[in-house]
């Protein structure tokens, strides 16, 4: 490791083998590991012999700790950064940290490592491309309903981080606002309990009031199609409207389909078998 650097370090996010040689030995050789919460970062230190010191970083310390952490990766410090769990900034503290180093002119180096959205959308069996990712859903019912609003006609796949305890209200608000979308719940990713509940939101849903409690760390997964539209009219009328007013039939089955997130094929069976 050279001399003054920033290093951003990913960590298991539940499996303690899914970490790389390379982090490791980062780990080992850094001056001081800041990270979320000490006691939590130590199970992962110990279990691979890495005794650095440590020091907290996060949300509530997060300004102060940048500024006295620039100071020392100025004055040559190695800086290994690392979060509860998966990489650091993503959905956690960092950005701060980051910045005041490029600013100090300090190299930042991402040390590479899981993430729980690329974990769940490789498993998930939802389009990974497009994607969006939306961090954590907010906790406020409104604003996370206006949120889920807006994206309600994004063809994109939605991956977001929600809490065990506020999941059942985010699928009703899916089941109300995208009521045909795939979704896909992934709870526990690599651990012991690790799941995949797959189906509507209504269906998701129901699944897990079914159950006497829900915990552990969830995943919320939305695919891309068929996307909610505004228009009530059926499909077959509503491309015989765009035909009526002039537009060529090809175009306006493309158009429709586009619009709804169906295939052409099948809004083009809709429009000829029309009655």
């Amino acid at each position: 490791m050279s001399s003054g650097a920033l290093y951003l370090v990913g960590t298991p996010i539940g499996n303690l083998e899914d970490i790389t040689f390379r982090a490791v030995r980062v780990l080992r050789e850094a001056d001081v590991i800041a990270c979320e919460d000490t006691r939590q970062s130590r199970k992962l230190l110990d279990h691979y012999g890495i005794g650095r010191p440590l020091i907290s970083y996060h949300e509530h310390n997060e300004k102060e700790r940048s500024v006295e952490l620039a100071a020392r990766l100025r004055d040559g410090a190695k800086v290994a950064l690392i979060s509860d769990a998966g990489m650091p900034l993503v959905s956690d503290p960092g950005y701060r940290l980051v910045r005041e180093a490029l600013d100090a002119g300090v190299p930042v180096h991402p040390i590479p490592g899981p993430t729980a959205c690329m974990t769940a959308i490789a498993a998930s069996g939802l389009p990974p491309e497009p994607l969006r990712f939306g961090g954590f859903l907010p906790a406020k019912a409104g604003a996370r309903g206006r949120l889920l609003e807006a994206l309600a006609t994004d063809p994109a796949t939605l991956v977001f981080y929600e809490a065990p305890h506020r999941v059942l209200e985010a699928l009703a608000d899916l089941e109300r606002l995208m009521p045909r979308r795939p979704v896909v719940v992934a709870r526990e990713l690599t651990k012991l309990h690790e799941e995949f509940l797959r189906g509507t939101a209504s269906e998701v849903r129901a699944a897990l009031e079914a159950r006497p409690t829900v915990r552990g760390e969830i995943t919320l997964l939305v695919g891309p199609g068929p996307v909610e539209t505004a228009d009530p009219r059926p499909v077959a009328e509503a491309v015989a409207a765009l035909v009526a007013a002039g537009t060529p039939p090809a175009e306006a089955v493309k158009m429709i389909a586009r619009e709804r997130g169906l295939p052409k094929r099948e809004v083009y069976r809709e429009f000829l078998n029309r009655e």
